[in-house]
């Protein structure tokens, strides 16, 4: 129902659905036709939702359409919480429930005997109270301590004692959470997490649309959309959910990872805490360093793929490489701060928590699992900014002898300084960059700490902690074995030898 609070009574509610101003209707016929408005005027059907325009939105339509509950399945950090909270925006926004009333009893046909009784006794002079839609979503994360009486309900004694009811009156039922959802949403996360026990009690709810309470006499034919997330292994594989409650649920819909590194950097700088003032400027290099390394450590084989790697690894590390830079901006003095490639590597405890690694990665260790993943990912974006860029001379600089002591700590002024020591490092750098030799020190700090960390990622020259950057070292080939050779040494024992004791036997040595 969609209206103004500015009706007050039970009468006032009757004589606006009686002139059509309200309607009244089931919660998964509201959504529905909510969403076929949107769709008919082709508004965004959720916004904050990126990269699912082609796969799940379209699915997810499919089941709201078919009136059907349904569950997400996907990996850690695929946004299958915040899909679920945004199903809110297709609820009216306000809905009229009687006061005080557990479940959100309808004032026209309320279910629960408190409901009844309190229409009955104030009739049309009831006042109505207006329940806003962000109210009515009701979620719940799945854990094995659950149990019935928080998600359906149980006899409340100590209700009954003081109403002086019988324990077996309705009035003396505490209400779980599924109950307080009535006319709403409700959410369960993580589904293969609740016991089975728990689970059988959702049959009645899915099929039939009702709930019972503790073996009484108690029937509560609740009006709820229910929608659960899982991720797929233990939804399929450790069969965790037992087989009648998925044959209950009506769509089964798969989330994903980013297909393109553009959507990825859309959903980091929206959930990312980027903006801490003015004086901060993140190239945009670093923010394709950042989320490049959850495209590499998912395709790792050292990283456990059945477990995932949450979007939360790109977002978390973009804030510490940001923090870095303004550690080092504050104890320097500078500004703007502009975060550097090298301050990736700062962030590498923000990285090494978001993944599992396996036998492979656990002999190699997390923390250079995560270097080599930051090594790998400025060599794909160092390609897409110097493919053909002639860095010859800055190379047999280097590979002369020549030398640079830089870190992540050293202030830009120093940087840039040292930097010119070599010839065309900072020119290209700056180019490339797509900045300009009057753009702020630390700017260009950055650009040539990016073109170094480049160079050193793809090979072409070294770095050190005694070193800094310097040239190449020369790879050594193996060599190939050698054939054994054959030596005739004295032997008295030869057969050959005529009996004179003098022949000569051959021997190899490799």
């Amino acid at each position: 129902m969609s209206s103004s609070p500015r009706i007050e009574t039970l009468g006032q509610l009757k004589a606006a659905i009686a002139r059509g101003e309200i309607r009244r209707r089931p919660v998964r016929d509201e959504v529905r036709q909510n969403l076929s408005e949107r769709l008919r005027r082709k508004d965004t059907l959720f916004p904050g939702i990126i990269g699912y325009d082609d796969t799940v939105i379209p699915q997810l339509v499919n089941a709201v359409l078919a009136r059907h509950h349904f569950i997400l399945l996907g990996l850690r950090g695929q946004a299958k919480t915040r899909i679920l909270r945004a199903l809110t925006t297709l609820l009216d926004t306000w809905l009229p429930v009687i006061p005080e009333s557990e479940i959100n009893d309808d004032p026209i046909a309320p279910l629960s005997a408190f409901g009844q009784n309190r229409v009955k006794a104030e009739g049309d002079q009831m006042p109505i109270r207006w329940l806003p839609r962000e109210s009515r979503y009701v979620e719940k994360l799945a854990t094995p301590d659950v149990t019935i009486a928080d998600m359906i309900g149980d006899i409340d004694p100590i209700k009954a004692a003081k109403g002086g009811l019988q324990l077996g009156s309705e009035l003396s039922m505490h209400f779980g959470l599924l109950p307080r959802a009535n006319r709403g949403i409700f959410a369960i996360n993580e589904l293969p997490d609740l016991a089975g026990k728990i689970q059988v009690g959702l049959f009645n709810i899915l099929q039939e649309g009702d709930v019972q309470i503790k073996g009484y006499p108690v029937r509560l034919p609740l009006d709820v959309l229910i929608a659960f997330t899982a991720n797929p292994e233990d939804y399929t594989a450790r069969g965790k959910i037992i087989t009648p409650l998925k044959d209950r649920i009506g769509a089964e819909i798969r989330t994903h990872y980013m297909n393109s590194r553009a959507d990825a950097l859309t959903i980091t700088g929206q959930e990312a805490w980027v903006s801490r003032g003015p004086a901060i400027e993140v190239p945009q290099y670093v923010r394709e360093v950042v989320e490049e390394i959850a495209f590499q450590a998912r395709t790792e084989r050292k990283i456990d793929k059945r477990s995932g790697v949450s979007q939360r690894l790109p977002i978390s590390v973009l804030e510490t490489v940001i923090s870095n830079a303004e550690r080092r901006a504050l104890a320097n003095g500078e500004s703007p701060v502009v975060p550097r490639v090298t301050d990736v590597y700062a962030a590498l405890p923000s990285m090494t928590g978001k993944f599992e690694l396996e036998y492979e990665g656990e002999l190699k260790g997390a923390d250079q699992v995560g270097r080599d993943l930051v090594r790998a990912s400025v060599s794909n974006v160092f390609d897409a900014y110097f493919a053909d860029a002639d860095a010859k001379a800055i190379i047999e600089w280097f590979d002369l002898g020549g030398s640079l002591s830089l870190s992540d700590t050293t202030d830009a002024a120093t940087l840039v300084k040292d930097a010119s020591a070599v010839q065309g490092l900072v020119d290209l750098a700056t180019s490339r960059a797509g900045i300009d030799r009057q753009a702020s020190v630390p700017a260009i700090a950055a650009a040539i700490d990016f073109l170094l960390e480049g160079l050193y990622s793809q090979k072409k020259i070294s770095r050190s902690e005694v070193r800094g950057y310097h040239g190449a070292e020369p790879v050594r080939r193996p060599q190939p074995p050698q054939p054994p050779r054959a030596v005739l040494t004295p032997d008295d024992d030869d057969e050959n030898d005529g009996g004179g004791g003098r022949g000569r036997k051959k021997k190899y040595y490799n």
